[in-house]
């Protein structure tokens, strides 16, 4: 069984003392840095933009998971790419043509990922499953940090699973939204590769023996 992938969610983070957060998530157990980028318009906040980004890259020494909550991201594919983003993973419902975008995502020399918010089939990626190197399923409505889990997140994560065996890929399933110690371990059994974290990981006394628990509840 493959390792499992710890992304710390930046949003979480103080802002005010943005890098040593950022130090912090490289000084720990972490995998990746899971950013996640807001316009207002798809979503019902604003988080924050290209210039906050370029100094999270500045920082960071480990794999930028960039989740566009944004209207046309088409638009944007190539600025991401320029700004050190990994893997770039854009909204099912954000994108009229899904197929398209995954390309150009590739196309810029990043991973490609596909979000679903909580109530997205996951049936509907039947088609381009195979194109993309990662599905993040929302287990909480997007938006906001600190929501509690939504738990058919589960038997989403065995139905994505199941797909991504039947048509022989090695798509990564990502859980963002409400993860802890609580749910971390079944999500895994369940088929999931990546879990990001937020709140739990920021807002507890010790972020860094946080992620090290969770890390030692997945693997």
């Amino acid at each position: 069984m493959s390792e499992k992938l710890i992304a710390p969610s930046v949003l979480a983070a103080d802002f005010s003392n943005l890098q040593r957060d950022v130090e912090m998530i490289n000084n720990s157990d972490a995998d990746w840095f899971h950013i996640d980028i807001m316009d207002g318009v798809f979503v019902p906040n604003i988080s924050f933009g290209m210039p906050v980004l370029r100094d999270i890259v500045k920082h960071a020494t480990k794999t930028i998971d960039v989740h566009l909550m944004i209207v046309d991201p088409d638009r944007y594919i190539q600025t991401f790419a320029d700004l050190g983003s990994n893997i770039l993973t854009v909204h099912y419902e954000a994108c009229t043509h899904l197929h398209r975008t995954i390309q150009a995502i590739k196309a810029a020399g990043m991973k490609a990922g596909v979000a679903l918010n909580p109530h997205t089939s996951v049936h509907l990626l039947e088609d381009s499953i195979q194109d993309l190197d990662m599905v993040c399923l929302m287990s909480v409505n997007p938006g906001f940090g600190g929501q509690s889990f939504i738990e058919n997140t589960y038997s989403k994560v065995s139905t994505l699973k199941e797909m991504i065996t039947r048509k022989n890929t090695s798509t990564l399933i990502e859980i963002d939204g409400g993860v802890t110690n609580k749910n971390a371990k079944q999500l895994v059994d369940a088929g999931a590769d990546v879990l990001v974290a937020g709140s739990y990981i920021f807002k507890s006394n010790d972020p860094v023996a946080t992620v090290k628990d969770l890390r030692k509840l997945v693997n």
